[in-house]
C-alpha cells in the first residue's frame, strides 16, 4: 500500500521534532557534567603550567583537587594592577570583555591579536606551594586558523618564565599545533618576560632566529611563521601595560 506525499512529509517532519527534542534534551542533561569537564581540564593545565607535578605524572580529579589547595584565583585591576575583592573563581573575563560598561576598545596596535576588548578587570591564579610559586596568567590570542587559549606562569616578582601551555586552539596539527609540543614549550622557562624598566623583552623569533644565549628570544615554529607572529604579539599585549603590565610592576616586575 503506497502513502501519499502529505503523509510521507508529515512523517518525516515529526521525526526531525522528536529527534531534535532528543538531543535538545540530552544537551540540557549533559551541560553540567561538561562544564565541571571543561573547569577540570583548566585547572589541570594551570597546574601543570606552574610545574607543581612532572610532565608525565596523570592527573586524577582528587589529585587536582589536593594541588587546587595551592592555587588562589584572584581579580586585578588592570589599568592599576591593584587586587580587587570579589568572587574571583566565579568571574568570568570573557563575558566582562563583551560587557562595554566593563571593559576597554582593544588599542590599534594589538588588533591582530583578533582581542576585540579587555576586561577592566582580570583574573591571575596564585601559586603557594612552598618552592614552587608563582603567578598565572591566562592569555589569547589569534594564529593562523583560530584563537588560542593558554596560561604563561611567571616567578611570584616576574622575573622569570616557569612555563606556557595552550589548552585550546584550531592550529594546524604539525605546524602551528606544535604550540602544544613539549619541546617547543621548553624554551619558555628561564626566560626573562621584562627588562629592568618592566618593559616587555620576551619575544618569540621567527624559525631559527633566536640567539640562543638570549635571555629574552624563543626561537619560533618551524614552517607556522604566522601562529609564530600570534603567539608573539599575545605575549606582547598581556605582558605589557595594556594587559598585565601594572600588575606585574606592583609585584616587582619594574626591577
Amino acid at each position: 500500500m503506497g502513502f501519499s506525499n502529505t503523509y510521507i512529509v508529515g512523517f518525516i517532519t515529526l521525526l526531525c521534532l522528536v529527534c531534535s527534542l532528543a538531543v535538545s534534551s540530552m544537551a540540557v542533561q549533559l551541560k553540567p557534567q561538561q562544564d565541571i569537564n571543561k573547569e577540570l581540564d583548566v585547572n589541570k593545565q594551570v597546574i601543570r603550567v606552574a610545574a607543581l607535578v612532572p610532565a608525565d605524572e596523570e592527573l586524577t580529579a582528587e589529585r587536582v583537587t589536593e594541588l587546587l589547595t595551592h592555587v588562589k584565583p584572584r581579580l586585578v585591576d588592570r589599568k592599576t594592577g591593584a587586587y580587587v575583592e570579589g568572587d574571583a573563581k566565579a568571574y568570568d573575563p570573557k563575558k566582562a570583555a563583551k560587557d562595554v560598561a566593563a571593559s576597554t576598545p582593544i588599542p590599534d596596535e594589538f588588533k591582530g591579536t583578533q582581542v576585540r576588548r579587555l576586561p577592566d578587570v582580570l583574573r591571575i591564579f596564585e601559586v603557594t606551594l612552598p618552592g614552587k610559586e608563582c603567578v598565572v596568567l591566562p592569555i589569547h590570542g589569534y594564529g593562523l586558523w583560530s584563537t588560542l587559549y593558554g596560561f604563561i606562569a611567571l616567578k611570584p616578582d616576574a622575573s622569570e618564565v616557569v612555563g606556557i601551555t595552550y589548552y585550546e586552539h584550531g592550529e594546524t596539527p604539525g605546524l602551528g599545533g606544535e604550540v602544544d609540543n613539549p619541546q617547543w614549550k621548553a624554551q619558555f622557562p628561564g626566560k626573562q618576560p621584562l627588562d629592568a624598566q618592566g618593559k616587555v623583552k620576551l619575544t618569540v623569533k621567527k624559525a631559527g632566529q633566536a640567539a640562543a644565549d638570549s635571555p629574552y628570544q624563543i626561537d619560533g615554529l618551524s614552517g607556522s611563521t604566522i601562529t609564530t607572529n600570534g603567539v608573539d604579539r599575545m605575549l606582547k599585549l598581556w605582558l605589557g601595560e595594556n594587559g598585565y603590565g601594572k600588575y606585574l610592576e606592583q609585584v616587582g616586575g619594574a626591577r
